[in-house]
């Protein structure tokens, strides 16, 4: 059995874009093309390859060739750049190849904070965009397995089947928030533990675990407090800096603050994350750039 890389291509297309429409579009053809390209794949493999939802998503047998298809089109780019027309014209400024689209995931407070500045440098060496997955860091692993993503950064240390992983460093979060919300609610107070059982806390969503765990090793039941759900991470921040709630935040969204007096810290150990770049474990310049410019931005931003 052979899989025919146009039709594998035209699978990955609907599945990036959401509809047959979408991809049609990307692709320059009619969407009924796009929907006889599918069947014809799907029947050839005997297997059905997309849930026709909105927006379409691959069965287990389809995710498996949107998998093959981003990964040949990778080893495309790659091979095209040994002809000397894959990289930018470091002397003219332009670009000599169509950018090569690149999925990656990654947690909300690095996408905050210090992920783009590492991007930043690839796209300026190579013909590259970015198809970005946020989500927790204990999730952005599924979307490697699933084939969605290339590369991810993650709290998982174990190696997804296929992939490569390697230390990025630690995100440290401490427990924080307004002078006037830590008086008026006593949580500053680390005597008074019945204080943080019924202040307002921030959460992230309802997958965001971090303040529980702060609680819980603080001997709180950590489901008593009211919540605030704010899902977007700087947002969230602002969310604790206007006094809605307390949260924990990372380094980069407080230091400041709590230098000049607008945050205090509420005592308690801080809750230090692991993070891991993981990636696909194929023999690629591009997707090893990628990596080398995560690696470099993380292990001079985040603690040992």
């Amino acid at each position: 059995m052979e899989i025919p890389l146009d039709l594998a291509r035209t699978l990955a297309a609907v599945i990036d874009e959401g509809t047959f429409d979408a991809a049609a579009r990307r692709l320059h053809i009619t969407p009924s093309a796009v929907s006889q390209r599918v069947k014809s794949l799907e029947h050839q493999l005997g297997r059905v390859l997309v849930v026709r939802s909105k927006p379409a998503r691959p069965t287990e047998a389809g995710a498996a060739i949107v998998r093959l298809a981003r990964q040949l089109a990778l080893l495309e780019h790659d091979a095209l750049a040994e002809f000397g027309s894959g990289d930018y014209d470091s002397e003219e400024g332009g670009v000599t190849a169509r950018p090569v689209s690149v999925p990656l995931a990654v947690n909300a407070d690095s996408l905050a904070t210090w992920f783009l500045a590492a991007l930043e440098r690839v796209v300026q060496r190579h013909p590259v965009v970015f198809d970005l997955h946020r989500d927790d860091q204990d999730f952005t692993a599924g979307l490697l397995e699933s084939g969605t993503v290339m590369g991810a950064v993650t709290s998982q240390a174990t190696p997804v089947a296929g992939c490569l992983v390697r230390p990025l460093g630690v995100m440290r979060y401490e427990a924080v928030a307004t002078p006037g919300f830590a008086e008026r609610w006593g949580v500053a107070d680390e005597r008074r533990r019945d204080a943080l059982a019924t202040a307002p806390v921030v959460d992230f969503d309802r997958r965001d675990d971090l303040q529980r765990e702060y609680l819980v090793g603080r001997g709180v039941d950590a489901d008593r407090p009211p919540r605030h759900y704010v899902p977007a991470s700087n947002d969230f921040a602002t969310a604790i800096k206007l006094g809605l709630g307390w949260g924990l935040l990372p380094a980069f969204q407080s230091a400041g603050e709590l230098e000049r007096g607008d945050l205090v810290r509420l005592g308690g150990s801080p809750v230090d994350v692991p993070l891991y770049w993981q990636q696909w474990n194929l023999r690629s310049p591009l997707l090893d750039a990628i990596a080398g410019a995560v690696i470099a931005e993380a292990r001079s931003e985040l603690r040992a």
